[in-house]
């Protein structure tokens, strides 16, 4: 799988899991994940899944089997991660404050922040052509 191909699909998860996460609690706002009587914020979420997605990135390289979903899951466990980082730092942490413009635009500008760099590096020097040796 080739670096732009993998860049490609990490910045698009990235960039379609934002635009819905936004919009499914811009449209209900209170909805929220609990376990056990503990509100599971998508910060926690997002770094589940991206740890799920980077493993198999990482240590299989050159391998393509399974590396779409690996992909996916890491652009899309990085937005949820990254749209809660001003949120959670400059609000009170409610329901109603993620609607407040400093979380949305903090969110657009720190998951933009991740897209540029996605596609730096993604699209950056000669194509890999698997393991070196």
């Amino acid at each position: 799988m080739s670096d732009r191909r993998r860049a490609g699909l990490i910045l698009a998860s990235l960039l379609l899991t934002f635009a819905a996460i936004r919009l499914a609690l811009w449209g209900s706002p209170d909805s929220d994940f609990d376990i056990a009587g503990h509100n599971i914020h998508h910060l926690f979420t997002g770094v589940l899944l991206s740890t799920a997605g980077a493993i198999p990135l990482i240590l299989r390289p050159g391998r393509s089997r399974g590396l779409d979903l690996a992909c996916i899951a890491f652009g899309a466990g990085l937005s949820l991660a990254l749209d809660e980082v001003v949120y959670l730092i400059a609000t009170d942490g409610s329901n109603a404050s993620y609607l407040l413009p400093v979380s949305f635009w903090g969110g657009v500008v720190v998951v933009g922040l991740g897209a540029l760099w996605i596609v730096l590096v993604g699209w950056s020097g000669r194509e890999s052509r698997g393991p070196e040796r």
